[in-house]
């Protein structure tokens, strides 16, 4: 994905935050013990309307495709349009950079609802609680929770998230706390119910994130890979 600028600092106290969920949970302890430490950064955000113009962008697509489009489009305007501008853009305009026409019906009504004020400011988003920005970022076509989510845990650094239709965490957890077989893939039947993972996930709260973070890591180690810090939003 295109960014300017560099990450961002946390709001929370990471040390705090880990702490926490050991003193509160040995087995996510011990997950902790194998991942390591907690390297999330924020990525840039500049703005709620242009976080979830990417987020629309990347929606269904491989993540080269979509970073394809997203240049187009940004070379198209000479960066990220306002809503104005991309309001009175025709569709053609916007289809030849490669978006498609749902996607384009989404990018206006993102348009609309960020000069009715429905999509805070980036200023304005700060002060409004998860539930409040979940509830009004839903309200744009083609935004549900998950993506909201992402933008609360990458974008704004929010604490105490907990994305339970993720399906790398829905995995992690089933690899940490759920006894799943090791001899093949896990199958859908494996994976947890919402609310199983709600319960034990109190014990993690104010710092849901930072645990959904090490249910990702969770997944690097099962892969064997080099824990990435990402989510599967890029």
């Amino acid at each position: 994905m295109i960014h300017d600028g560099k990450s961002r600092k946390l709001p929370f106290d990471s040390a705090e935050a880990i702490a926490h969920l050991r003193a509160s949970d040995p087995k996510l302890g011990a997950l902790i013990d194998r991942a390591g430490d907690f390297t999330l950064r924020l990525d840039p955000a500049p703005s709620p309307f242009e976080s979830l113009l990417e987020s629309i962008l990347y929606q269904q697509l491989h993540g080269k495709a979509a970073a394809t489009i997203h240049r187009r489009v940004r070379e198209y305007f000479g960066g990220d349009p306002a809503p104005e501008l991309l309001i009175a853009t025709a569709d053609e305009l916007l289809r030849a950079c490669g978006v498609s026409g749902n996607k384009c019906k989404a990018l206006k009504d993102l348009a609309a609802r960020t000069l009715d004020g429905t999509v805070p400011t980036h200023k304005a988003i700060s002060k409004l609680s998860d539930a409040e920005i979940i509830e009004r970022l839903t309200e744009v076509r083609g935004i549900g929770p998950w993506t909201v989510e992402m933008l609360l845990i990458f974008r704004l650094g929010r604490p105490d998230i907990l994305p339970v239709s993720d399906y790398g965490v829905r995995k992690g957890f089933a690899l940490t706390f759920l006894r799943v077989p090791k001899t093949r893939p896990l199958a859908a039947e494996d994976l947890p119910k919402p609310d199983l993972m709600l319960k034990r996930g109190k014990r993690w709260a104010p710092f849901r994130s930072v645990a959904s973070w090490y249910l990702w890591r969770a997944c690097d180690l099962a892969k064997g890979t080099t824990p990435s810090g990402r989510s599967s939003l890029q």
